[in-house]
């Protein structure tokens, strides 16, 4: 039986297969339109899945699946708007045409888009966001935590998994949101809402939280148990269009940061503080679920689940024995969860355990297609084999050379995980900046995760299991770092940065933590060889991976996406499975300054 769900209309839209139970492909519609957190109808991603499950047409399906119920999520619009009238009636102006011409007949409108015939069902938000995060785990049952923005009423919910069962226990309900609270900061602090909050996570450690109490006192009250309510007089997003107004901007000292514009220690304190306040009560959360639910193992999915940092606080400081985190944490996973939902809740079926499969779960190019491309640019390139290639790769890294890499099926979610990266020395001190300033054009702050050989983990980080989907974080071995000076114990904020505090430099971040992913060669063998030769040549099991493209622009997808991103850029060498490509031989007139992107 063939299920396809879908996500889409507010942002990262998606399409998935599932096929008897098993997640066939998935893919974000950004990585084929180009356009970042792509939140129209996953049409290209729905022909990949399509085509991907070797269906005649999307027809073949037996169902398909929308990831929320449009309905719900209307009345609650409604009620929001009736609850702060007259104060909402420009965004009730601006959404209510979309709303009327489209979402509201979503059966109508997926019918048109897709040609589909067959039976449609919804599944509502956090549904499928908890059905993400359970059926494809390795566990046989587990408790479930759900944090986002807001689906139709949900913005936290609690759930538990056993077999082929999730059950809602309980839940917190719009307008009060932690994933909406990080997102005022987000905005407050000049980024952009659901794309910047991981760049508030990564300046936190840049900061103090000087304003935590602050946040705990005006901002939200946060209970024993970890629920929670906001004082909304702070906020305008439940019934205008920012996040924040103007009692907000008075409590913090001034108006929101210009995007752009030179970062302060206020932002940096800002981003320490609201980081913080998450922390607490993620873990409070946390913790009542485990003694209510008495349960061992723990799956988390929602936006807020990709806050790695609050993960790893989570594996250390509450006693489950083990977490599972959806690698497709926000909206795009909820087109898994969706058609998962389906088979299991909906027709009854059993599971199959740990199906996510690392998260490999898009398009691949063959040989001959990427031959085909690099032939109609004249490119020049050589068709080297695996036991050339990677050694030669290897040493490649160890030379201080970057390296797009670029093979095997495409990441389902925000991650590279090895199949689009970029790859280069962990050891180099001068690595991050050089990736952050002439690759990823981005700002110089952002840190840079370590890809490390799963069964090496232990050695060079504080962690002691797998990280496969790099949303664990830890610190580094004791042994690995490298203590600060008096002098440079005095820096502030930004002047940390050149700093080295490890032997891994360019992946360890100012407070000696790292955004870990473990290479498994059960998943990834390509890349698991490519790490054990890096090891043989430096001694070394680490390289800085980050994602295959430039600030604003979504990972590359195909041949296309990776030469031009290649050219654009400093990366030194790309492989592209068997093709290799050095830059120095590549006609100059070719090299360009890179393309305009929306900011991220």
């Amino acid at each position: 039986m063939n299920i396809i769900g879908v996500s889409a209309f507010y942002h990262d839209s998606a399409a998935a297969l599932i096929r008897d139970g098993e997640i066939v492909a998935a893919a974000q519609e950004e990585r084929f339109t180009r356009k970042k957190n792509d939140h129209r109808f996953p049409s290209r991603a729905l022909d990949y899945v399509v085509d991907a499950g070797g269906l005649a047409s999307v027809n073949d399906a037996d169902y398909l699946v929308f990831y929320d119920k449009p309905l719900l999520k209307f009345e609650r619009l409604l009620g929001t708007y009736v609850g702060f009238a007259p104060a909402g009636i420009r965004s009730f102006i601006k959404s209510m045409p979309l709303w009327l011409k489209e979402k509201l007949h979503m059966p109508r409108e997926i019918r048109r888009l897709t040609g589909y015939e067959g039976k449609i069902l919804f599944a509502q938000h956090h549904e499928s966001h908890a059905a993400s995060a359970f059926y494809p785990s390795p566990f046989d049952e587990a408790a479930i935590i759900c944090f986002d923005g807001v689906g139709e009423w949900a913005t936290t919910t609690v759930w538990t998994g056993k077999g082929s069962r999730i059950e809602l226990h309980k839940e917190i309900r719009f307008p009060h949101s932690l994933g909406l609270l990080y997102a005022a900061f987000t905005y407050y602090t000049g980024f952009k809402v659901n794309s910047g909050e991981y760049k508030v996570m990564g300046l936190a450690p840049y900061g103090t939280p000087k304003y935590a109490d602050l946040i705990r006192k005006h901002l939200i009250e946060v209970r024993d148990d970890g629920s929670f309510r906001m004082d909304m007089k702070y906020f305008n997003y439940a019934q205008g269009l920012t996040m924040t107004n103007d009692r907000f901007h008075r409590l913090f000292g001034g108006p929101p940061r210009e995007p752009e514009s030179l970062l302060t220690q206020r932002d940096l304190d800002l981003a320490a503080s609201i980081q913080v306040v998450t922390e607490e009560i993620v873990l409070k959360i946390a913790r009542n679920v485990y003694e209510e639910t008495g349960q061992k193992n723990l799956c988390l999915a929602g936006g807020v689940a990709l806050n790695c940092v609050a993960n790893g606080r989570i594996l250390r400081e509450v006693p489950f024995e083990d977490i599972w985190i959806q690698p497709a944490a926000g909206d795009a996973g909820g087109s898994v969860g969706a058609a998962l939902a389906v088979w299991h809740h909906y027709l009854g079926n059993p599971r199959k355990k740990d199906g996510q499969k690392g998260s490999y779960l898009g398009p691949s190019y063959s040989n001959a297609d990427i031959q085909t491309f690099l032939e109609d640019e004249r490119a020049k390139y050589s068709v080297v084999s695996d036991e050339e290639l990677i050694p030669q790769v290897a040493r490649f890294i160890n030379d201080g050379k970057i390296i797009g890499w670029f093979g095997g099926r495409l990441e389902f979610g925000p991650r590279a995980l090895g199949a689009r990266s970029i790859i280069g020395d962990a050891r180099d001190p001068g690595m991050q900046k050089r990736m952050n300033l002439k690759i990823k054009f981005r700002e110089s702050f952002r840190p840079f995760a370590p890809a490390v050989l799963a069964e090496h983990v232990h050695e060079w980080f504080e962690l002691d299991r797998p990280s496969p989907y790099m949303l664990l974080v830890a610190n580094v071995r004791r042994d690995r770092q490298i203590a600060m000076t008096p002098e440079q114990e005095k820096l502030f904020g930004i002047d940390k940065l050149n700093v080295p505090r490890s032997t891994i430099p360019a992946v360890t971040h100012v407070d000696y933590s790292a955004r870990i992913q473990t290479v498994h060669r059960e998943t990834n063998p390509r890349f698991h060889r490519l790490l054990s030769e890096f090891r043989d040549v430096s001694g070394c099991p680490v390289v800085v991976n980050t994602s295959f493209n430039v600030r604003g622009e979504p990972i590359v997808c195909s041949p296309e996406d990776a030469y031009r991103c290649f050219m654009d850029t400093d990366i030194d060498v790309l492989v592209m499975e068997n093709c290799l490509l050095l830059k120095d031989d590549q006609p100059k007139s070719e090299r360009g300054g890179t393309r305009e992107f929306d900011l991220d």
